[in-house]
């Protein structure tokens, strides 16, 4: 093995006796010198230096003896150094970035989760454009809209309907209109495809039952149910309960109102009409209602019982029902008023926020499973922004 510079050669020849353990030599270090058998001129500082302890030995892995100059003590090992402090401006740069990651990943995995369905009364889903509030799209021409029927007081909205939707009038669409009871039964008899009315009386449930035909019914508008008299009755509100009383025959004189004391000649309309299912669904609610005493007390039209109510000789001591656009817009007379039930009176804000007590509204009844696709899209257009600005323009209250 060749000798390298500064380093003995480890002799690992055996003693000659091998039982003997070897002796370890004690050897004093000269001052500036080294211990026996290392040549002078590997002292790497020649001068003086005080009471140096004895070397330790050390071997590397390619046998070479190491000194303890050349490697570190294992008695008292070097401290590892203290870290650096970090600048505080790099710490806070560090935390944004941190921060900042974390706000991404968050957006990245959300982004790709489809929002869970939720059923919700009012608010619509994003539109497509043709079903915008500004769209003025033509949605259906003579050949694709469905064969449509409405009620006396749902004309005006189903003409509005059909003009915004195809840029025709009704007239110039052939559309001829009949009333609620043939529109459910022409509905029915799959004579047509969607009616916008009021909500069916048992007899038109009871004819759709024995047709084996089940009704959907949705609501299109907002609605009142209103009661009216004469402008010059005294009374001016009811209790909601004395309502259900002077058409079931508890109360019939108006003193016991507050009023003079004069019969109560209460008003009423034909079976299946409109506004008798109303009174029977929102007044009587499942009570008999009073039989007329007399032939003129049942009025075949609601224009029929607005006139007599508002006329002096039959009207005084009068009260009539009918919903309240109706009355209000489409046969106004300045000789009624309306009677507030609880002390709120019929309004178009009253209805809107709901604080009038009977409520009602005008319905899109289409046969369920209709297989007509056309049908489906009237119906969504009807119930759309579009729809919905179509049906406040006309003075109904939508319900959207």
């Amino acid at each position: 093995m060749e000798e390298k510079e500064n380093k003995f050669i480890l002799n690992t020849e055996p003693k000659d006796n091998p039982d003997e353990s070897p002796e370890e030599p004690e050897e004093e270090a000269e001052p500036g010198g080294v211990p026996d058998g290392r040549p002078a001129d590997l002292t790497a500082d020649p001068e003086p230096e005080p009471e140096p302890e004895e070397p330790d030995l050390t071997m590397d892995p390619n046998g070479q003896i190491q000194y303890a100059a050349d490697t570190p003590k294992t008695a008292e090992p070097e401290k590892a150094p203290k870290p650096k402090k970090k600048s505080p401006v790099l710490l806070i740069l560090l935390l944004i970035l941190a921060i900042g990651s974390i706000v991404g990943v968050y957006f990245v995995i959300n982004s790709n989760q489809k929002p869970e369905q939720v059923t919700v009364k009012d608010p619509l889903p994003e539109e497509e454009e043709r079903f915008k509030a500004d769209s003025t799209e033509v949605l259906f021409d003579k050949e694709t809209l469905p064969r449509i029927d409405a009620s006396l007081a749902t004309q005006p909205l189903t003409d509005a309907f059909v003009k915004n939707f195809t840029g025709k009038t009704t007239a110039e669409m052939e559309i001829t209109y009949s009333n609620t009871h043939p529109g459910y039964v022409k509905l029915i008899n799959n004579e047509a495809d969607l009616i916008v009315v009021t909500e069916p009386s048992e007899d038109e449930l009871a004819l759709a039952k024995e047709k084996g035909i089940e009704l959907e019914v949705t609501k299109v508008v907002n609605e009142g149910f209103a009661f009216f008299v004469n402008k010059d009755n005294p009374v001016d509100s009811i209790k909601f309960d004395d309502l259900v009383k002077i058409y079931t025959g508890e109360i019939t004189n108006w003193k016991d109102l507050g009023g003079n004391d004069a019969e109560i000649i209460a008003y009423q309309r034909p079976e299946n009409s409109g506004s008798q299912t109303g009174l029977y669904n929102l007044v009587l609610k499942g009570k008999e209602v009073k039989i007329p005493t007399v032939k003129e007390e049942v009025e075949l039209s609601m224009a029929g019982i607005v006139d007599y109510v508002a006329s002096y000789d039959n009207g005084l001591n009068s009260i009539g029902f009918g919903f309240y656009y109706y009355v209000n817009t489409m046969y106004y007379n300045e000789n009624l008023k309306y009677i507030a039930v609880d002390g709120i009176k019929p309004t178009y804000e009253s209805i809107q926020n709901e604080s009038y007590p009977i409520l009602s509204a005008y319905y899109i009844v289409t046969r369920k499973g209709e297989t007509n696709e056309k049908v489906a899209e009237l119906k969504k257009a009807m119930l759309s922004q579009r729809g919905q600005k179509v049906a406040s323009e006309a003075g109904y209250v939508p319900v959207k």
